[in-house]
């Protein structure tokens, strides 16, 4: 299985710490140094992940949807809380072109609360893409939470994306919403487990 860079880095500091440990001590005192380098191991684990092809928005992480709600317009947001077991890799819900990427601070709420989404510390990516010939925009939102204070962004303006890119990352437990407009159906609930990049979270809508 792939993984990410920085789980690699954490789990040989954690390992170096253990053996070091266990040369002035002894390897029962290690025990703890072992078992956070093999949690950083999990972690940061990134597999690959089958891309359904056709008019779909695919969930841009691993988790729980912890919110489904319209607003007045008939657009749709979606939220999605990672728990520390999740794979942490985000992925682009579409293929498109970057438009804009911002980055807001704020504070670090327990990300699966409903204020996290406009207070908490995030990085808003606003994505346009085409669907059947007609033009789209989703914006998408890595929150970090109570746990989660790092946000890894690989992406900037400008940036072409294919549907299920890896485009960053979000450490230790954080959440993260899609925003889509009223062209889309939405095809999760909330309580459901979504897996990132494979997970048909929306629908692209006929044409009337």
């Amino acid at each position: 299985m792939e993984m990410v860079s920085y789980g690699i880095y954490y789990a040989l500091g954690f390992i170096c710490a253990g053996a070091a440990v266990t040369w002035l001590l002894s390897w029962p005192f290690a025990i703890p140094f072992y078992l956070l380098a093999a949690f950083c191991l999990n972690f940061f684990r990134d597999p690959e992940r089958e891309i359904p092809a056709g008019p779909y928005a695919v969930s841009p992480a691993d988790g729980k949807v912890v919110v489904v709600k319209q607003d007045d317009a008939g657009g749709h947001q979606v939220s999605i809380f990672l728990n520390v077991f999740d794979v942490h890799v985000n992925r682009t819900p579409i293929g498109g072109k970057v438009a804009c990427v911002t980055y807001k601070k704020g504070e670090f709420l327990v990300a699966s609360k409903p204020a996290a989404s406009a207070a908490n510390e995030q990085n808003v990516i606003t994505i346009d893409g085409s669907i059947q010939g007609r033009p789209t925009r989703v914006v998408m939102k890595q929150i970090a939470g109570l746990i989660a204070r790092r946000i890894v962004c690989n992406v900037q303006a400008g940036n072409v994306l294919e549907a299920g890119q890896r485009i960053g990352l979000m450490k230790f437990g954080s959440r993260v919403d899609l925003l889509l407009g009223p062209e889309w159906e939405i095809a999760v609930h909330a309580g459901e487990r979504v897996t990132g990049g494979s997970t048909i979270l929306a629908r692209f809508k006929e044409a009337a």
